[in-house]
């Protein structure tokens, strides 16, 4: 069991194995001949202190991080499940997702449900990335480091997979040879490629390439944009 110590405290991951996510695999000859591996570690509901746990609890958000050794998914590079978020509080408007990358380099792959828009967001250590309403998301390790990220998001729902396993994966795959089309999807749009947002784009959510995010919690409704996106659209505008 690989342990992070955190606030003090040893917190124990919930593991991705490999067969969790075998729907989601492009290289299939490479899965049938496979083990049922780790893949990567999740570490959820962390604090450094006992205040900083009830000012979570207060604001109705959860801070984890996730830890993704190198790899390979046979010609595909290691990656994330992949997942849409609920709608917030019944409406039609669903929750936002915010990521630091701590350690490494990763590509978010975001996809609007309708697939009128899909871009992947290339970020390196002190990046952060938004993922805005009506936007699933898988997360690539693109180097042979260890990817360590965070994220803050609404702590009460749970992430809905179902789409991607349907469609055997995102609309791209991330592979030896680059970005390649998943043909399960019909129509999709074609992917864009940015960089993570920096400068005044982040300044106006209180975040800088050069801090880590984490005690942004400390500031009471800076980051009420995750709970109630309703209520901050404009936030989201530009920011991929």
């Amino acid at each position: 069991m690989k342990e992070l110590e955190f606030g003090g405290r040893r917190v124990e991951p919930a593991i991705r194995m490999l067969y969790d996510m075998k729907e989601v695999i492009n290289d299939r000859q490479w899965l049938s001949e496979s083990k049922n591996i780790e893949l990567y570690y999740m570490y959820r509901d962390l604090y450094l202190s006992h205040t900083d746990k009830d000012k979570l609890l207060k604001q109705g958000l959860r801070y984890d991080i996730t830890i993704m050794p190198p790899g390979m998914l046979g010609k595909e590079y290691i990656k994330t499940a992949g997942h849409f978020h609920p709608s917030a509080h019944g409406g039609v408007i669903t929750y936002p997702e915010l990521y630091e990358v701590l350690e490494g380099e990763a590509i978010y792959l975001l996809q609007k449900q309708d697939l009128s828009d899909v871009v992947a967001i290339y970020a390196i250590e002190g990046d952060k990335v938004i993922v805005p309403p009506d936007y699933g998301h898988i997360t690539i390790n693109r180097s042979n480091k260890t990817l360590k990220m965070s994220n803050f998001v609404d702590k009460d729902f749970n992430s809905i997979y179902e789409p991607f396993k349907e469609k055997g994966g995102g609309a791209y795959f991330y592979t030896k040879d680059g970005f390649i089309k998943n043909y399960r999807y019909s129509k999709t749009a074609d992917l864009r490629k940015v960089e993570a947002p920096d400068g005044n784009r982040l300044r106006r959510l209180g975040l800088s390439k050069d801090k880590e995010m984490y005690p942004l919690l400390r500031e009471i409704g800076r980051l009420d944009y995750l709970v109630n996106p309703q209520n901050h659209m404009s936030v989201f505008e530009g920011l991929i």
